[in-house]
């Protein structure tokens, strides 16, 4: 795959920094340019494709989500913000994800790997799979997606919980996360990923899902409380 191109529209130094050290850390991210305010990125976007933009919401002469709807093709794009208030507006305008600042590391991987994951969608479409194979001891075992109640990270390896049984495999936790739909599947914690329709009830700091009680990572909540 590709590098996904990439600039930020930013009008915060220290922001602007912290964007473009975490965009360095990604190997299939290359950050293409930053720019104070969304005039100096609209006149660059005529001349040159994007693949992601990072767009603060409060810039100066116009403002992010004016901006964004300036945009008759836009491509993917993540909300970068000190508030709260405008993440429904993000979302009926189709943004991929909202980071709060400040900005973990953490949940910026969370927000660029939904680009990739989308990304390689198109590819995909033909397969409408609502499953996926992982190795058991050996032996290729098949899962439903349905019946995924969450997955833990266990160091170097996985635990799938499912309605019908547990299985652990060999494989990253940011790579079961690419695998998965994000319409089905939130990332909740460093090491959790629960299926959202299993979902019983959930605090600021765990949630409930068929009896057990899985955490709930604090750079994670504001996701969840967008469900």
């Amino acid at each position: 795959m590709s590098k996904l191109k990439c600039i930020i529209i930013e009008d915060e130094p220290l922001a602007v920094k912290v964007l473009s050290d975490y965009i360095q850390q990604i190997p299939f991210l290359q950050l293409d340019g930053t720019f104070k305010d969304a005039i100096l990125a609209t006149t660059w976007l005529r001349q040159a494709a994007v693949d992601l933009i990072f767009l603060d919401i409060n810039l100066p002469r116009l403002k992010g989500m004016d901006f964004l709807r300036t945009l008759s093709q836009p491509p993917a794009v993540v909300i970068t913000t000190a508030y709260h208030q405008y993440a429904v507006e993000g979302f009926d305008l189709n943004v991929t994800d909202y980071l709060l600042k400040p900005i973990e590391f953490e949940r910026f991987l969370v927000a660029v790997n939904k680009v990739k994951t989308a990304r390689a969608m198109p590819s995909e479409k033909a397969d409408t799979k609502d499953y996926l194979f992982i190795t058991v001891q050996k032996k290729k075992v098949r899962i439903s997606f349905s019946d995924i109640n969450y997955v833990e990270s266990q160091r170097e390896y996985i635990r799938i919980v499912t309605v019908r049984g547990e299985y652990v495999t060999k494989m990253g936790t940011n790579e079961i996360e690419s695998l998965l739909p994000s319409q089905l599947f939130l990332r909740v914690h460093r090491s959790f990923i629960v299926s959202i329709a299993k979902i019983e009830s959930y605090t600021a700091d765990s949630i409930e899902i068929g009896g057990m009680a899985v955490p709930v990572g604090k750079a994670y909540r504001d996701s969840l409380d967008r469900l």
